[in-house]
């Protein structure tokens, strides 16, 4: 609020209830902007922060408590509950919000929300708008200006707070045990979906659910680098990439491990494997207060072209392969993203024409991979290799924070592991 201003006002509508096919819904999940500034986690509410009003700055619409919907549907808060129990200094029933947020909307001289993210909240603040204008030579005021809101509130949320780094180790935490689970059941006649399965079942028995669409790709499949179908049997001799992350209490998790169907590195996969760990290693070390955002994937690029040119699959001067962007037959994705209540969450990634300088509090995925998925000028024996390691990190005034740091991933450890 003492960014938006005196004068300003603030409107956050809450996420909509989305069908999935016909009369069945997804299940909801609360907007990350909305439940960031509310906690509240009901669908069909909208926050209003106006900072100044004389009968409260923070103001909540939402729905009426009502038996038989609530029979249906489970227990709302209601107006009362929300004064309660998430200190609003006003709340109204969202069915009157027609009648009452034109009212305070007139006070104000600018107006922030996000913009085009829901087109139908967008019509209805033209519409109140309008009513405002409507009665302009009754001498009602109108707002004059309209700011983006996720300017000001996506910066605030790139910064993490030590309750919000907490909420994320917590994820982590869950989702180490996961992989870990998954590494110590896989084994050759398996299919990708039951490797899946162990997934769910921990994610759930921590009350925590998937953060993204998991990837589960055996041999070939993990060369596709969104691949989800995950419904191939694992055969000895092939790589299994898991890409898997959950969410618990709003805050994700996002880890990759990639590692031996039969619980032994081949050579050659360990040779890849190898120069992606050194890549990831050599990238989180540079995960560092003052240095910029792509210095990490400056380095793993680096360590990447190097070791594809020693194994022979690039042949060139070192600094020529890099400045052609010779790698990217092999790797052709960033090192990271940030991270935070959503797993490609919110930020700016350039101040202006220039990287952002890496601050205390920012959290971000290191993950760099190596894909081989064949070709007649790749030798037989680097064939459908795809690895990748990821980790997630936070910057503190100490260095690097790897807050997944608990589950394993140099070769020898996880074939120890693999082997319990």
């Amino acid at each position: 609020m003492q960014m938006v201003g005196q004068g300003g006002i603030a409107i956050l509508p809450s996420a909509p209830i989305r069908t999935r096919s016909r009369d069945v819904e997804y299940r909801f999940r609360q907007d990350s902007d909305f439940y960031y500034l509310t906690g509240f986690a009901e669908p069909d509410a909208v926050a209003v922060l106006a900072p100044g009003r004389p009968n409260g700055e923070f103001v909540l619409f939402c729905r009426e408590r009502n038996a038989e919907k609530e029979r249906w549907d489970g227990q709302r808060m209601g107006t009362d509950g929300v004064l309660e129990h998430f200190h609003a200094d006003d709340a109204f029933p969202i069915d009157d919000i027609d009648d009452i947020l034109p009212g305070i909307m007139e006070a104000c001289e600018r107006v922030y929300y996000t913009m085009g993210l829901y087109k139908d909240f967008d019509v209805r603040i033209a519409d109140w708008v309008n009513s405002l204008r409507s009665g302009g030579n009754q001498g009602v005021h109108t707002p004059q200006e309209f700011v983006a809101l996720d300017h000001i509130l996506h910066d605030m949320r790139l910064y993490k707070s030590r309750s919000e780094i907490s909420a994320m180790r917590k994820s982590a935490k869950v989702a180490v045990a996961a992989h870990k689970r998954a590494m110590q059941l896989t084994r050759p006649g398996l299919f990708e979906y039951e490797v899946e399965a162990e997934f769910i079942h921990e994610f759930r028995r921590n009350d925590a659910r998937y953060s993204y669409s998991p990837i589960v790709a055996a041999g070939a499949n993990a060369c596709t680098l969104h691949y989800v179908e995950n419904s191939a049997e694992l055969e000895d001799g092939q790589l299994l990439l898991i890409d898997a992350g959950c969410e618990l209490d709003y805050y994700a998790s996002d880890i990759t491990r990639t590692f031996p169907v039969n619980g032994t590195f081949s050579p050659e996969q360990r040779a890849v494997y190898e120069i992606v760990l050194e890549a990831q290693l050599a990238a989180i070390d540079k995960v560092r207060k003052g240095n910029h955002w792509n210095d990490p994937h400056d380095a793993a690029v680096r360590v990447i072209t190097r070791g594809l040119k020693k194994i022979g699959l690039l042949d060139g001067s070192l600094p020529k392969l890099i400045r052609d962007g010779a790698y990217r037959e092999f790797y052709m994705h960033r090192t990271g993203h940030w991270i935070g209540m959503d797993v490609h969450d919110v930020g700016d990634y350039k101040v202006g024409d220039e990287w952002r300088i890496l601050e205390s509090g920012m959290v971000m995925t290191i993950e760099p991979g190596v894909y081989i998925s064949g070709g007649r000028k790749v030798p037989k024996k680097w064939r459908n290799i795809g690895i990748r390691i990821e980790d997630d990190v936070a910057v503190t005034s100490n260095g690097p924070d790897v807050l997944t740091k608990g589950l394993v991933k140099d070769p020898d450890g996880i074939e120890a592991l693999m082997q319990q």
